[in-house]
């Protein structure tokens, strides 16, 4: 049965330096292996180099919390990624103001375009926003987050949102390099769709440091919805074969490739899961009731397990079949949603 959590009020500070997924270990479910607790907070990584996460854990929900970045140049920083709400991205630019002083953010760079990573954009204006083309596309096409179904703490701040999407895009083919003083900043496409069709990964070679957005979840469930699971594989596999040392994921705590083989295991086990009852000719709905209890220790990771095993498998169901688009079959996932809950009890939450 799927557990609902009312949010945490996360503590907003700028932390000392630090790397790992490190923290206070706690234990969600007996015989399954405990994960680790992360604060909100900066982390220094390397000289001017700040990673921002936003706090989780077991029993802490971390739906729509993600992480970000502060890159400082001589007059002026970087960005990456604006969160998923007023509150969420005024307590980074508070913090990451204590970081660069006087100097100013020219510069926002958006990893997708799912609203835990865009709605904020407005707040950095008029910096300069990049994205892939995809994600400029559906930031539009999807309009300003109305935040339904969150906590009413995340709606303080609703009236100032504005649409703001990328004012700078780049495609498949194409990689851009920012320099902020001496260090090297490359954005990058990582060659097909994965957790989105617009993925965006930020590599600094010097210090072989990557944030890889929602192309990594670190002990929070990976969410699918609008994914090609099998190319995610794939792009993991990629970034696997990279100089880097240093994860920041879309979600979760800072880590290492080793975090990013945990993400890749859960992914594969879910498809192997789905593809054995796809040939079985069961339907999405009783599939993911079954593949809940695969999943090993991964169903104790932080996020309502059905909420992602059923998006995920109806994901699929369509890449089986060949009927997978960018966009999320909703119709679908309620059906399966539906039928999951007849089977288990409990909520699925549909987002």
């Amino acid at each position: 049965m799927t557990r609902r959590f009312t949010r945490r009020e996360a503590m907003f500070t700028a932390a000392g330096a630090g790397l790992g997924a490190l923290g206070a270990f706690g234990q969600t479910r007996a015989g399954n292996p405990p994960y680790p607790s992360w604060k909100t907070g900066f982390r220094q990584l390397a000289p001017n180099v700040y990673a921002y996460t936003q706090a989780g854990g077991p029993g802490v929900p971390s739906s729509a919390i993600s992480n970000g970045a502060c890159i400082l140049g001589p007059d002026h920083w970087m960005a990456i990624d604006a969160f998923a709400a007023p509150p969420h991205t005024k307590a980074f630019l508070a913090a990451a103001k204590s970081l660069a002083g006087s100097r100013t953010c020219d510069r926002l760079i958006n990893t997708h375009h799912h609203a835990d990573h865009t709605t904020g954009n407005c707040f950095f204006l008029p910096a300069e926003i990049v994205g892939h083309e995809y994600c400029r596309k559906a930031v539009i096409s999807n309009g300003i987050s109305n935040l339904a179904g969150r906590p009413e703490s995340w709606k303080v701040g609703m009236a100032e949102l504005k649409l703001a999407p990328p004012t700078t895009t780049f495609d498949d083919r194409s990689r851009i390099t920012y320099w902020y003083g001496n260090t090297e900043v490359r954005l990058m496409y990582n060659g097909s769709p994965a957790h989105t069709w617009g993925d965006a990964l930020i590599y600094l070679p010097q210090y072989k440091i990557l944030w890889a957005g929602d192309v990594a979840f670190f002990y929070v469930a990976p969410a699918a919805q609008g994914g090609h699971i099998s190319k995610w594989i794939e792009s993991i596999d990629r970034v696997n074969k990279m100089d880097v040392d240093v994860i920041v994921p879309g979600h979760g705590p800072i880590g290492s490739k080793k975090e990013l083989a945990e993400t890749r295991e859960y992914l594969t086990i879910l498809k192997a899961e789905a593809k054995r009852r796809y040939d079985m000719k069961m339907s999405p709905g009783k599939a993911a009731a079954e593949i809940e209890d695969k999943l090993g220790k991964y169903s104790t990771w932080a996020d309502p397990a059905a909420v992602r095993t059923v998006n995920s498998v109806v994901r699929l169901y369509a890449e089986f079949n060949d009927s997978l688009t960018s966009e999320t079959d909703m119709a679908a996932v309620a059906a399966a949603s539906q039928e999951y809950l007849e089977i288990r009890g409990g909520a699925v939450q549909l987002r």
